[in-house]
C-alpha cells in the first residue's frame, strides 16, 4: 500500500486551478492560492494553504505550480521562504491584496477607479513577467524596479493601503534593524513622495511628470538616436548633418553628427546599415528648459552644380550643394512630457529647397516655422531615447544603446556642470557668410571657402578638421558652393582639434575659388583670396569666442599661400583698428599681398578648452615667477575671473597660490592675499555649476598638495580674523572664509600631516597650541553680546565651526576638542541665537567626534540641559527634537561605544519632559508625530534597569503617581488618537511594541508600590485598567480584519500582542484581591470589549474575570445586580459597534455557567444571568447581521425583536433607543404610518404631567418634563400620520393635545392650531383619495433563512400602488438564491426542512373588524374606506378547487373555493409593515355560495360606480360603459344562464334540497341587479357622447330583453325611492335637481358598504319576525304565499304612501334607509307601519355584524299575522316589490343579500371583497378578485346558526 512520504524539493506552490474538495480531508484552493506541501502520494500533496495555516489537508498535484523555496527552521516549525526575488515576491503580494479591493470595486460600481486599478494590476503582471525571465539589462532593471516601487506605492495610496517604507535602493525597511528616528524619518520621506505623485490627475501623466523631475535633477542628460532610414530621391551622394536646433536663439547648440548616403538609398558605408547611431551629450536642466528644441538634419549634396544637367561627364563633380532640411519639435521628449522609447519610430519630414540658392540656415528657420511640410513622403525615420548622466554613466546604464560604435556629439561649450576630469581642446570655427565682387566676370562667382590648418610655416597639419562627429577628420575642408551670388551665408561650423602645445603656433587659413559648372572651365580656376587667423594671441590667451571679420588679401594664388607672407600681415579688421587707435599705419597692403577692400568674410570661433584660456588675469598669476612685481595686483584681479575660467585651471591655480606661499614663507607679505584668493577658489567650488569640482579639490588636497608650512600661515591669518571680529570690529574677509571653513581646515590638517610625516611630529605642541589659540578666540567671539556685525559672525561660526571638527579631530586630542566645543557653546548667551546653536549642536552631534564615547560624556549633557529648558519654555520646538532625533540616531548606531549612560542622562533630563509636550502639543501640531518619535526612540533604547533607576529616582511617592498618571493618560491617548497617519502601519505597531515593554514595566511598579491597604491608588489602577484595554482593541491589533498576506507579516514580525497584554490585564485584576468590587461596574465596560476581541485563547483566559466580578458582587451586596445592568448596557453598545459573534456566545455561556454550577450558592441566579445574556447577544447579532442589509424587513423584525426583549426585562432606556431606531428606519424607507405608531409607543410611556424624566434617561435634549416630551413625540406622531394618510389616527391625537390645551395647561392659541390642524385632517378624509394598499402573505420555507423568519408565513402591508409582481421581485432581489414558488397550498415537510430557500407569495384580503360607532348609521364611503384596509388582524385568501364530476358545458356546478383565514399577532397597520401569522384556518364553499357571492359583488360593484357618477360628474364614462356591457350583452352574458342549468333544475333541487333558501337568494340577487342596471343606464345615457350613441342603443336593446327575461322569471325590483329624490318629488321641493335640500345632495356622496346593504332584502315574510337588541340573523326566503294571502296585503298600501311624507323628516338623511310603502291604493293593515320601522333597524343592525343564514322556518305567529296581506315593502333600495302580474309567489327582500351576506365576527365593514374567518361554516361575500394561481376569490363556507338568544325576536303587533 502507497505511503506518504514528506517531500524534497516541492515545499512550496501556487494553485494554478479551482479545486473545490468534495472529501471530508480536501483543502478548497482558488487560483492563485499559495500552499506549503509536507507530504506526497502518488498525485497528490498533503500540506496546508497559507490562508488557513490551522487546517491540513490533502489537494492534487496536478493543480499546483512549484515554486523554488528554501526552508529555514524556527524551533521545531518549518518556515518556506521563496526564493524569487524580493521585488517579485512584494508584486505577488501586492497582486494578491489588491485584487480582493478590485473585485469590491467591481460591485460597488466605483467603475472609473476598477479600471485604473486593473491597468495598473496588468502593469505590474507585465513587470513581474520581465524580472522573472532574467534577461533585462543592467540599466532597465534599475529603472524597472524604481517604477514597479512606485507604481505599488502609488497603488497602495490610491487604495488607501498602508504605505511601504524603503531604502534608497527601493528595498523595503527592516524594523527590526532600524532605528525608531530613521524608520520615522523613512516613513516622512515616503509619504511626501506618494502625496507627490497623488497630485497628479493619473498615474501615467504621473510618470512623466516624475520622469521629467528625474531628467531636470540630473546634472546632465544625454539625447540617443537611432537613424533607421533616409527615405529620398537625389541620384547623387549626400552628406546628412544631424544637429540640435534653438529656434528662439536661431543658432545650433551641439556639435553636427555626419553620415553619408549613397545614391542607392542606402548608407555609403554599407556596415552602418541599421547601427546608424548617435548620442547627443552635455545637455543639462538649461537646455531641457528650453522653450523649444528641435532635431534638425541638413542635407547636403554631393556632385554636379546642377542636377538638370544632363551632360554629367562634362560637368564639374564632388560641389557640395545645398538640397534640403529636416525638422523635428523634440521639446516634449526633451521635457519628459512625450514617450521616449528606442523602439518606437518617429518620421521627420523632408523640405527640399525651393531653388539651390536657398541657405541652408535660413531654410532651417521656415521649416521651423511651417505649420505642415508637403513631403511627399520623403524624410527621415528615428528613433530616440533621453538618457540621464553623463557619458560614462550612460555607456554603464545603457550599454546596449550607447556602445563603442554609438557617435558622441557633444553640446558646443561646455555643459552647466563640468565635470572633473573632462579634458577638452575643441575649437569650433563657424563659416558664418561673405561678400565678393564679381570684379571682371559678367556673373557673380560660386565661391567655395577651403580651409586647412597650417603650423607657423604655412604647413598644414593633416587631419586637423572634424566636418561633423561620426566623420573621419580631414585635412580640407570646402564649403557649401552657392550658385552666382554675391553674398554667401554659410553657417557651416567644423571642429578643430590639435594637441594643446601645438595651439601656440598654429593658425587657420581659408582660400576662395571660383568654381565654375563644366570641368573644363573649372580646372583653370585658381584661388582669388585668402584670410588667415592665429589660434593664440600675443600675450599667450586663446582666440576669443565670437565673430571675427577677416582681411581678405588677394594675389598670386601661389604667393597666397606662402606663411612667411601672409603671417606678417595683419589676419582682422579688429586688429587693424586696434593698430589705428595706438596710432599705427595701417596700409591697403602689406607684403606684396594687396588687401581685397571690396570683398568681405567673416567666421565666429567657440574655444571649449581646459587648458587653454582667454583670460589676461589669470594667466598672469599662473606665470607669477615671470613678473613677481605684478604679483600683488595679479592677486586681487584673480577675485575678478569667470568663475568658469578659473576652475579649468583649478589645480595650476591652487599650485600658484601655494607656491607663492611656501616662498615667501619667512614673511607674511602676500598671506592674507592667498588665504582670500585661496577662500574664492573653494567658494567657486560651492557653486552649483562646479559642484562636482568638489571631488577635484578633495583629490588635490589628498594627491598633489605639498605644501607643509601651509597650515601655519592659514590658522594664523584665519585667528587673525576672528580676533578681530571678537573685537567687534568690521572684518568681511572672514564672512568669505566662513563658507570656505571646511576646505580651509582641510588644507591646513593635510599641511600639518606633510610636514609631521616630513619632520617625524616636530612642533607638534606649537600645532596643538595654535589650534587651541584658534578655538579659543572662537569661544571669545561667542561670549560677546554685541548686535550688527558680531552678531552675523557668531551666527555663521555656529553654522561653519562643526564642518571643520572631523578634520581637527583627526590629528588633535578628540577630548581638548570637546571641552573647546562644550565652552563654545556654553559662551554664548541663553537668549541668543538659540536656533542657530541648536542646528550647531545638531551638527556636532553627525560628526564622528560625537561617536566617541569620551567626547559624549562632556558634550551630551550640555545638549540635554538645553534641551530641557527651551522644550519646557516651548521655544524652537522643530530644532529641538530635530537635535534630539539626531542624538538617538546616533546612540542607536552600533560603533557608539556603551551608550548606557548616555541615555540614563537622556531619560532623566528629557522622558518626562518630552511626554508632558506630548501632552501639551494639539493633534494637529505639525511636530506632534516628531516628539512622539522621540518619546518612542527613548522608551526603546531603554534597558530594564534604566526604568528600575527612573522609578527609583523619584523623591516623593506623589510624584512618582503623577508620573505614572501622566503617562497611562499619555498613552491611551495616543492609541485612541494615533499621531501617525492611517497607513503607516509599521510605525504603529513598532510604536505598540515599545508601549507595551512600557506598560509592563509600570505595572510592576503598580504592583510593589501601589496595591496594597494603606497604598492602593484607585484612579491610577482604573487608568491602567483603561490603557490596556485601549491597547488591547485598538484598531491596528485586531488581525482578523487584515488580509492574509498582512496578518502574516504581523505576526511573524511582532506575534499577537493580544495574548500579551490580556494576560497581563487578567494577572493585575485577579492581584487586585478586596479591592476589586471598587471596579464595579466601572471596569464591567472596558472588560467586556476586551474579551469580545475575536481571539479565542484571550476569550477563554479574560472571560471568567466576569464570574469573579458577579461572585465579588454577591458577596459585597448579596446579588450582582449592578454588574448585569452594566453588562447589559454595554452589551448593546458593543455588539452594534460590530464586536462580538457566535463563538462568543458559546464561549460565554459555557465558560459562565461551568464557573456557576462550580458554586451552588450562585447556580440559579447565575444560570438565569446567563440565558438572559445569550439572549440578548442572539437577538443583537441578529439585529447587527441585518442592519446593514438592504433587507428592511430583516433589520426592522431584528430591531422589533431587541425592543421587545429589553421591554421584557424592564430596560425602558434601552427599549426607547430602538424604540428611536425604528422609528429612523421606518423614515428611511418612507414608511410614515409605521414610523408613527413606533413612536406612539414610547409616547404612551410618558404621562401628561410635569414630571422629570427617570435619571437613567437623560438623552432627550430640550425637554425638562415629561409632558414637553410627549407633546413634540404627539407632533411628530401626527406628522408623521399625516404623511401615511393615516389622518384618522392623527384626529384621536389632536383631540387628545386638543383636551390639554383646554383643560390643562389652557393654551388657547395652541389649542386653535390643533382644531384648524384636526380640520384639515377631516377634509382631507373627504376629499383625498386614498388608494387602498394590497395584503400580502409570505412564507418563507427552507433551512437557509434566518432563524426568525424560517418556516414562517408574514403577512405584508404594501405600498399604495404596489403590485405583487414588482412585491415579488423585491422579495427575490433580498435573497437571490430562493425560489418562488408556483403554488399557494402550504408546503409539506420535504421543504421546510430542505437546506434550500423557498418563497411562498399571495394577495390576501382584510377581514374588517366590527365598528360599533356605525351601527344604525349611514356613513360615507370615505369614512368607511378607511376601515376596510386598516385596524386589521384577519385575512383571508380563497382559491377554486373541484369536486364531483366535471360539467364540461357548466363548469360552476362543480366549483368549490377553498377560503383560508390567517391571523396576525397584531393589527395592521402596526409597528411594522408585516406581521407573522400566528393562526391559520380552512373552509370551504359551496358552488352555490359561490354564485350567491359572485352575484353579490356584481350588483355592489354597479351601485358604487352609479354612486360615483352621480357624486363626481366630470368622471369618466369608459369604465361604466365598459361594467354594463359586460353585464346586459347577451355575447357575454353567460352568468344567469349557468347559475340556472346548474341550481334552478328540478334535478338539483331535489338532490340538496338543504340549499333552498340559497337558491331563493341567488334568484333575488338576479333580480335586483334589473334595477340597478337600469339607473346604470340611465345615467349612461345622459352622460354619452354622440359617438358612442349607437354603442348605447344597442346596450338599451339587450337591457330591454333582459329585463323582460329577469322580471317574467323572478319578479320586478323597484327604486322608486331613489327616483323621487333624485327627481325632487315627495313634497315641495320643487322639480328641478338643483332644488334638492342639502340633504338629498349629501345622499349622493359614494356610499358606504352601510348603505349598499340596504340594497339587499329578502322576500320572506320573516325577515321581520327577529330583531333584538344588538344582533341580527338575516332572514331567509320563505315558501311562496297564496294569492289570497298577497290581497289581505295591499290594504294598507294607500295609507302608507300618504304618510310617507311626514315620516321622511325623521329618516336619517340618506339614500338607502329602509322602510315600507304600499303600491296601491287600499290601506295597509295596522302593522305594516311598524313593521317598516323595524325593517329599517333591522338593515342598519345586520350590517354591523356578521350575517348568518337562518334555516329554521319562522313561527306560525309570524306567519298568521302576515296571511292574506298584499302589500309592497319598501326595501333596502328605497324601493319597492312590483309584480309584471299578480305574482305567483311574491318576494320578500332580505336587505343582507345585494351587500354582504356574511361579516367575519366584530368586522361590519368590508372591503368590496368580502370573505369570511376561520371558524364560519358560510359566508357569503363579493368574490374576490384573481389570486395568484387563476383562480377567483377566495370564500368560505357558512357559519352555524347563532345561539338562539342571539337570534331575531318575533315581533308582537302594536
Amino acid at each position: 500500500m502507497p505511503s506518504w512520504t514528506s517531500t524534497v524539493d516541492a515545499k512550496y506552490g501556487v494553485a494554478v486551478w479551482n479545486f473545490k474538495g468534495t472529501q471530508e480531508h480536501h483543502i478548497p484552493l482558488q487560483i492563485g492560492d499559495t500552499v506549503n506541501i509536507l507530504q506526497v502520494c502518488e498525485g497528490w500533496y498533503r500540506g496546508y494553504s497559507l490562508k488557513n495555516r490551522s487546517i491540513t489537508g490533502i489537494f492534487p498535484a496536478s493543480i499546483i505550480h512549484i515554486k523554488n523555496a528554501v526552508v529555514e527552521l524556527r524551533g521545531n516549525q518549518e518556515n518556506i521562504v521563496s526564493t524569487e526575488v524580493p521585488l517579485v515576491q512584494e508584486i505577488t503580494t501586492t497582486l494578491r491584496e489588491w485584487s480582493n479591493i478590485w473585485k469590491q470595486l467591481y460591485m460597488t460600481g466605483q467603475i472609473s477607479k476598477f479600471r485604473q486599478v486593473t491597468s495598473m494590476m496588468c502593469d505590474l503582471m507585465d513587470r513581474r513577467s520581465q524580472l522573472l525571465s532574467g534577461t533585462l539589462p543592467k540599466d532597465e532593471l534599475k529603472e524597472l524596479k524604481q517604477e514597479v516601487t512606485t507604481k505599488i506605492d502609488f497603488g497602495n495610496k490610491m487604495l488607501e493601503l498602508d504605505l511601504v517604507v524603503r531604502d534608497e535602493n527601493g528595498n523595503i525597511l527592516d524594523p527590526d534593524q532600524t532605528s525608531i528616528i530613521s524608520l520615522f524619518q523613512a516613513h516622512k520621506k515616503a509619504s511626501q513622495h506618494i502625496n507627490d505623485l497623488m497630485r497628479e490627475e493619473t498615474f501615467q501623466s504621473q510618470s512623466d511628470y516624475s520622469r521629467f523631475v528625474r531628467l531636470t535633477s540630473s546634472p546632465t542628460n544625454a539625447l540617443f538616436i537611432w537613424v533607421r532610414n533616409f527615405v529620398c530621391k537625389i541620384g547623387e551622394e549626400a552628406e546628412l548633418f544631424m544637429s540640435l536646433y534653438d529656434p528662439n536663439e536661431q543658432k545650433i547648440i551641439s556639435e553636427n553628427y555626419l553620415f553619408r548616403w549613397a545614391s542607392t538609398g542606402l548608407p555609403k558605408e554599407i556596415e552602418m546599415l541599421n547601427n546608424l547611431k548617435v548620442v547627443f551629450t552635455d545637455l543639462g536642466s538649461k537646455d531641457l528648459n528650453r522653450e523649444r528644441i528641435y532635431l534638425v538634419c541638413q542635407i547636403v549634396r554631393v556632385g554636379r552644380m546642377e542636377l538638370k544637367e544632363t551632360n554629367a561627364k562634362k560637368m564639374t563633380q564632388g560641389l557640395r550643394r545645398p538640397f534640403g532640411v529636416s525638422a523635428m519639435d523634440i521639446t516634449d521628449i526633451l521635457k519628459g512630457k512625450a514617450e521616449s522609447d528606442e523602439d518606437k519610430h518617429h518620421f521627420i519630414p523632408f523640405q527640399q529647397v525651393a531653388a539651390e540658392n536657398d541657405f541652408l540656415h535660413t531654410l532651417i528657420h521656415k521649416v521651423v516655422a511651417a505649420k505642415d511640410i508637403n513631403h511627399k513622403g520623403q524624410g527621415l525615420w528615428v528613433s530616440m531615447k533621453l538618457l540621464s548622466g553623463d557619458l560614462k554613466q550612460i555607456r554603464k546604464d545603457h550599454p546596449h544603446l550607447v556602445d563603442r560604435n554609438t557617435v558622441v556629439a557633444r553640446k558646443m561649450g561646455f555643459p552647466e556642470i563640468i565635470m572633473p576630469g573632462d579634458v577638452r581642446n575643441d575649437i569650433y570655427v563657424t563659416l558664418v557668410q561673405g561678400e565678393f565682387d564679381k570684379q571682371n566676370k559678367t556673373t557673380q562667382k560660386n565661391v567655395e571657402v577651403t580651409m586647412c590648418v597650417c603650423d607657423e610655416k604655412g604647413d598644414v597639419i593633416p587631419n586637423a578638421i572634424c566636418q561633423g562627429a561620426g566623420d573621419k577628420p580631414v585635412t580640407y575642408y570646402q564649403s557649401l558652393v552657392y550658385y552666382q551670388l554675391k553674398q554667401q551665408r554659410w553657417m557651416e561650423t567644423v571642429k578643430v582639434a590639435i594637441a594643446i602645445e601645438d595651439v601656440q603656433r598654429t593658425h587657420l587659413r581659408f582660400t576662395f575659388k571660383h568654381r565654375s559648372s563644366a570641368e573644363s572651365r573649372d580646372k583653370g580656376e585658381k584661388v582669388f583670396a585668402m584670410a588667415y587667423v592665429k589660434l593664440m594671441k600675443p600675450d599667450g590667451t586663446t582666440l576669443r569666442d565670437g565673430e571675427h571679420d577677416l582681411i581678405l588679401y588677394k594675389g598670386d594664388s601661389r604667393k597666397l599661400e606662402d606663411a612667411s607672407i601672409y603671417l606678417n600681415n595683419l589676419s582682422s579688421k579688429q586688429m587693424a583698428e586696434q593698430k589705428l587707435s595706438l596710432g599705427s599705419s595701417f596700409r591697403s597692403s602689406g607684403g606684396g599681398h594687396p588687401i581685397c577692400s571690396r570683398d568681405s568674410f567673416q567666421i565666429s570661433t567657440l574655444v571649449c578648452s581646459t587648458k587653454l584660456t582667454q583670460n589676461v588675469d589669470l594667466l598672469g598669476l599662473l606665470k607669477w615667477r615671470s613678473n613677481t612685481s605684478a604679483l600683488n595686483e595679479n592677486l586681487k584681479k584673480l577675485m575678478k575671473v569667470d568663475g568658469g575660467e578659473v576652475v579649468k585651471f583649478l589645480q595650476d591655480t591652487l599650485d600658484a597660490l601655494f607656491s607663492i606661499m611656501m616662498e615667501f614663507s619667512n614673511n607674511n607679505t602676500y598671506d592674507k592675499l592667498v588665504f582670500d584668493a585661496l577662500v574664492f577658489l573653494i567658494g567657486l567650488i560651492a557653486d552649483r555649476k562646479f559642484q562636482h569640482f568638489n571631488a577635484v579639490l578633495e583629490a588635490y588636497i589628498r594627491q598633489h598638495f605639498s605644501a607643509t608650512l601651509a597650515y601655519k600661515k592659514l590658522l594664523s591669518v584665519l585667528t587673525d580674523y576672528v580676533d578681530i571680529a571678537s573685537r567687534g570690529l568690521e572684518c568681511e574677509p572672514l564672512k568669505r572664509a566662513f563658507k570656505a571653513l571646511e576646505y580651509i581646515f582641510k588644507f591646513t590638517v593635510r599641511s600639518r600631516c606633510l610636514y609631521s610625516q616630513l619632520y617625524e611630529g616636530k612642533e607638534k605642541m606649537e600645532f596643538e597650541e595654535s589650534v587651541r589659540k584658534l578655538f579659543e578666540t572662537f569661544n571669545v567671539l561667542m561670549q560677546s553680546t554685541l548686535e550688527g556685525n558680531t552678531l552675523l559672525m557668531q551666527g555663521a561660526s555656529l553654522k561653519y565651526l562643526p564642518t571643520v571638527l572631523q578634520d581637527v579631530a583627526s590629528i588633535f586630542d578628540p577630548v581638548i576638542l570637546s571641552h573647546l566645543l562644550r565652552s563654545f557653546i556654553l559662551n554664548l548667551p541663553l537668549d541668543r541665537l538659540v536656533k542657530q546653536k541648536l542646528q550647531s549642536m545638531t551638527a556636532i552631534v553627525n560628526t564622528e567626534l560625537f561617536q566617541r564615547e569620551e567626547c559624549r560624556a562632556i558634550l551630551l549633557p550640555v545638549m540635554t540641559t538645553t534641551l530641557k529648558e527651551l522644550i519646557q519654555k516651548g521655544n524652537e520646538e522643530d530644532a529641538c527634537v530635530e537635535l534630539l532625533s539626531n542624538i538617538l540616531e546616533v546612540l542607536y548606531q552600533k560603533n557608539v561605544g556603551n551608550p548606557y549612560k548616555d541615555i540614563q542622562d537622556i531619560m532623566d533630563k528629557l522622558l518626562r519632559t518630552v511626554n508632558q509636550m506630548v501632552i501639551m502639543l494639539g493633534r494637529d501640531h505639525s511636530l506632534i508625530s516628531n516628539f512622539v518619535a522621540c518619546m518612542t526612540a527613548i522608551l526603546s533604547q531603554m534597558e530594564y534597569s534604566h526604568y528600575t533607576n527612573y522609578i527609583n529616582a523619584f523623591q516623593t511617592r506623589q510624584d512618582l503617581m503623577d508620573f505614572l498618571m501622566e503617562t497611562f493618560i499619555m498613552f491611551k491617548d495616543l492609541i485612541g488618537k494615533n499621531v501617525y497617519p492611517a497607513d503607516w502601519m509599521v510605525m504603529s505597531m513598532v510604536q505598540n511594541r515599545v508601549f507595551l515593554r512600557a506598560i509592563n514595566q509600570y505595572a510592576e511598579t503598580l504592583n510593589k508600590m501601589f496595591l496594597n491597604s494603606m497604598s492602593f491608588e484607585l484612579q491610577l489602577w482604573n487608568n491602567y485598567f483603561h490603557l490596556t484595554v485601549a491597547f488591547l482593541t485598538q484598531e491596528f491589533l485586531q488581525l482578523e480584519n487584515f488580509s492574509n498576506a498582512k496578518r502574516t507579516a504581523i505576526i511573524s514580525k511582532y506575534g499577537d500582542m493580544r495574548g500579551v497584554i490580556g494576560a497581563a490585564i487578567r494577572d493585575m485584576w485577579y492581584n487586585l484581591g478586596q479591592h476589586k468590587i471598587r471596579f464595579i461596574p466601572g471596569m464591567v465596560g472596558p472588560i467586556l470589549e476586551m474579551t469580545l476581541v475575536p481571539e479565542v485563547e484571550l476569550r477563554k483566559s479574560t472571560i471568567p474575570i466576569f464570574f469573579d466580578m458577579m461572585q465579588c458582587e454577591f458577596q459585597y451586596k448579596g446579588d450582582f445586580r449592578t454588574f448585569e445592568d452594566e453588562i447589559i448596557k454595554n452589551l448593546d453598545h458593543e455588539v452594534e459597534g460590530g464586536r462580538g459573534d457566535e463563538e462568543y456566545k458559546h464561549l460565554f455561556e459555557s465558560i459562565l455557567l461551568k464557573h456557576c454550577r462550580k458554586h451552588h450558592y450562585l447556580d440559579k441566579q447565575g444560570e438565569a444571568f446567563v440565558a438572559l445574556v445569550t439572549g440578548l447577544l442572539e437577538r443583537l447579532l441578529d439585529y447587527r447581521t441585518v442592519m446593514n442589509d438592504e433587507n428592511q424587513a430583516h433589520s426592522m423584525s431584528c430591531t422589533v425583536n431587541l425592543l421587545n426583549f429589553y421591554k421584557d426585562i424592564d430596560r425602558e432606556e434601552m427599549y426607547i433607543r430602538y424604540l428611536h431606531k425604528l422609528r429612523d428606519l421606518h423614515l428611511f424607507y418612507e414608511n410614515f404610518t409605521e414610523a408613527a405608531f413606533t413612536l406612539l409607543l414610547h409616547a404612551k410611556l410618558l404621562k401628561w404631567t410635569d414630571d422629570q424624566f427617570a435619571s437613567h434617561i437623560q438623552d432627550f435634549q430640550g425637554f425638562q418634563t415629561q409632558r414637553q416630551l410627549k407633546e413634540s413625540l404627539y407632533n411628530k406622531i401626527i406628522e408623521y400620520f399625516d404623511k401615511g394618510k393615516m389622518w384618522e389616527e392623527a384626529i384621536h391625537l389632536c383631540k387628545e393635545l386638543a383636551e390639554q390645551y383646554e383643560m390643562e395647561v389652557f393654551d388657547y392659541e395652541l389649542l386653535s392650531e390643533t382644531l384648524q390642524r384636526q380640520a384639515k385632517f377631516y377634509e382631507k378624509i373627504m376629499n383625498v383619495l386614498r388608494p387602498k394598499p394590497d395584503y400580502f402573505a409570505i412564507g418563507y420555507y427552507g433551512q437557509s433563512f434566518p432563524t426568525f423568519i424560517r418556516n414562517k408565513v408574514f403577512i405584508h402591508r404594501g405600498k399604495e400602488y404596489e403590485r405583487r409582481e414588482d412585491f415579488e421581485q423585491m422579495l427575490l432581489t433580498q435573497f437571490p438564491n430562493a425560489e418562488l414558488m408556483k403554488t399557494t397550498s402550504p408546503p409539506g415537510d420535504e421543504i421546510k426542512n430542505s437546506p434550500g430557500q423557498f418563497v411562498q407569495c399571495f394577495t390576501v384580503q382584510p377581514i374588517l373588524a366590527e365598528q360599533p360607532q356605525f351601527h344604525n348609521k349611514n356613513v360615507p364611503e370615505q369614512i368607511v374606506g378607511f376601515f376596510k384596509a386598516n385596524n386589521v388582524s384577519k385575512f383571508s385568501y380563497s382559491r377554486p378547487i373541484r369536486r364531483g364530476p366535471k360539467d364540461p358545458e357548466n363548469e360552476f356546478a362543480s366549483m368549490w373555493i377553498e377560503r383560508t383565514t390567517f391571523t396576525t399577532a397584531y393589527k395592521m397597520p402596526g409597528i411594522l409593515r408585516w406581521f407573522e401569522v400566528v393562526q391559520s384556518s380552512m373552509t370551504y364553499i359551496s358552488p352555490l355560495e359561490n354564485a350567491i357571492e359572485t352575484m353579490q359583488a356584481s350588483n355592489d360593484k354597479i351601485l358604487t360606480m352609479i354612486n360615483q357618477h352621480h357624486s363626481d360628474p366630470n368622471l369618466s364614462i369608459n369604465p361604466l360603459s365598459m361594467l354594463l356591457n359586460g353585464t346586459v350583452d347577451p355575447a357575454v352574458m353567460g352568468g344567469f344562464a349557468k347559475y340556472e342549468t346548474a341550481f334552478f333544475t328540478e334535478t338539483y333541487m331535489n338532490e340538496h334540497p338543504e340549499d333552498m333558501d340559497k337558491i331563493v337568494k341567488l334568484k333575488d340577487l338576479i333580480a335586483w341587479q334589473i334595477p340597478l342596471l337600469e339607473e346604470g343606464i340611465k345615467v349612461h345615457g345622459k352622460k354619452v357622447t354622440e359617438a358612442l350613441q349607437p354603442f348605447h342603443d344597442r346596450m338599451e336593446e339587450c337591457f330591454a330583453q333582459l329585463k323582460a327575461k329577469v322580471e317574467n322569471q323572478y319578479g320586478m325590483r323597484d327604486l322608486s325611492f331613489l327616483e323621487e329624490r333624485r327627481g325632487g318629488g315627495g313634497g315641495g321641493g320643487g322639480g328641478g335637481r338643483g332644488s334638492r335640500p342639502r340633504s338629498m345632495v349629501r345622499s349622493f356622496r359614494p356610499l358606504s358598504v352601510i348603505s349598499s346593504s340596504s340594497l339587499s332584502s329578502a322576500s320572506s315574510d320573516k325577515e321581520t319576525s327577529r330583531v333584538s337588541g344588538d344582533s341580527a340573523e338575516p332572514p331567509l326566503p320563505k315558501k311562496q304565499m297564496s294569492r289570497s294571502q298577497e290581497k289581505s296585503l295591499d290594504s294598507g298600501v294607500k295609507e302608507l304612501e300618504e304618510k310617507k311624507l311626514t315620516r321622511r323628516e325623521n329618516r336619517v338623511s340618506g339614500l338607502f334607509t329602509s322602510k315600507k310603502s304600499s303600491v296601491s291604493s287600499p290601506p295597509p293593515p295596522p302593522d305594516v307601519t311598524e313593521e317598516t320601522s323595524r325593517l329599517s333597524q333591522l338593515v342598519s343592525d345586520t350590517r354591523m355584524v356578521e350575517s348568518h343564514l337562518d334555516p329554521e322556518q319562522p313561527t306560525k305567529e309570524n306567519s298568521s299575522n302576515l296571511a292574506g296581506q298584499a302589500f309592497s315593502v319598501i326595501n333596502g333600495f328605497s324601493g319597492r316589490i312590483k309584480s309584471a302580474r299578480p305574482p305567483p309567489l311574491p318576494k320578500k327582500i332580505n336587505p343582507l343579500l345585494l351587500e354582504s351576506f356574511s361579516q367575519d365576527q366584530g368586522d361590519p365593514l368590508s372591503p368590496p371583497v368580502h370573505q369570511g374567518s376561520a371558524n364560519e361554516p358560510f359566508q357569503i361575500k363579493a368574490a374576490c378578485p384573481p389570486s395568484p394561481d387563476g383562480s377567483k376569490g377566495l370564500k368560505s363556507p357558512p357559519p352555524p346558526p347563532p345561539p338562539k338568544h342571539k337570534r331575531l325576536a318575533p315581533h308582537s303587533q302594536s
